[in-house]
């Protein structure tokens, strides 16, 4: 199981990383020394000062079809905001 998922890239967070704040989805039983080592062992020369996280609450979400209303809710997430002490993260080379 892989602990990073994904890295979150919003117009909010877009703005954190130039104060070298960078955000990940990670697995919702990782702890905050696993998040700092994948991150570390991910990204090499960059050093991880602080980890925040959060559990995203699930949100309902529907759309009407031809069959009438299909109601849903999203996934329970969590994310992790990294914070850099040094080195910078890069997500588009990596594409």
């Amino acid at each position: 199981m892989s602990i990073i998922k994904r890295p979150v890239i919003t117009e909010k967070l877009s703005r954190l990383q130039e104060a070298g704040k960078y955000t990940f989805e990670v697995a919702t039983n990782a702890t905050k020394p696993e998040i700092k080592q994948a991150v570390e062992a991910t990204y090499p020369g960059v050093k991880v000062a602080k980890v925040n996280t959060a559990i995203m609450p699930s949100k309902p979400k529907g759309r009407y079809t031809r069959s009438g209303y299909q109601g849903g809710r999203t996934k329970v997430w969590k994310k992790a905001i990294v914070t850099v002490k040094e080195g910078e993260i890069d997500f588009f080379a990596e594409i």
